[in-house]
């Protein structure tokens, strides 16, 4: 029957939850973290099925980090100014929309906080996700259902 499923488009994770993945590339794409897009896809991986994945940016992102990012199938969200408000509305929008069944933040902003309260208020899964220890936000890891950091 697996063939049916490849035949159909349908893939091995569709009875898992929608993960709906936003990540606040100024504040965790910094040299201190160190932060591997591609790893981030993998922890993300583990909580379901990836229907949104998203790195926002601001306009000061290289060419290389767009491609890098659109590479890794990342969807870039390119914003004048600060990233956190376009970040905060998208996610909630998905959160309220039904889009998605668990809202994954990778970031140490505790901006992010009404939004992943608002979710969790809507019965959608929260996850935070830090880029280091040293740059874990207690607010986010404690308002959000799941938390975990990238170098554990």
């Amino acid at each position: 029957m697996a063939w049916l499923s490849r035949w159909f488009g349908a893939d091995e994770k569709q009875g898992e939850p929608r993960v709906g993945l936003f990540v606040d590339g100024p504040n965790v794409l910094r040299s201190e973290f160190d932060v591997d897009l591609d790893d981030v896809r993998k922890e993300v991986d583990k909580w379901g099925r990836l229907v949104m994945t998203r790195l926002y940016l601001d306009e000061h992102a290289t060419p290389g980090l767009i491609q890098a990012a659109e590479a890794r199938g990342f969807e870039v969200v390119i914003t004048s100014g600060d990233v956190d408000v376009k970040l905060a509305v998208d996610a909630t929008a998905a959160s309220v929309d039904g889009e998605i069944d668990l809202l994954a933040i990778v970031s140490r902003d505790t901006d992010f906080k009404p939004t992943i309260e608002s979710a969790g208020e809507r019965g959608v899964e929260t996850l935070a996700i830090a880029p280091g220890e040293h740059g874990r936000s207690d607010a986010l890891r404690n308002a959000a259902q799941n938390a975990t950091t990238l170098d554990e």
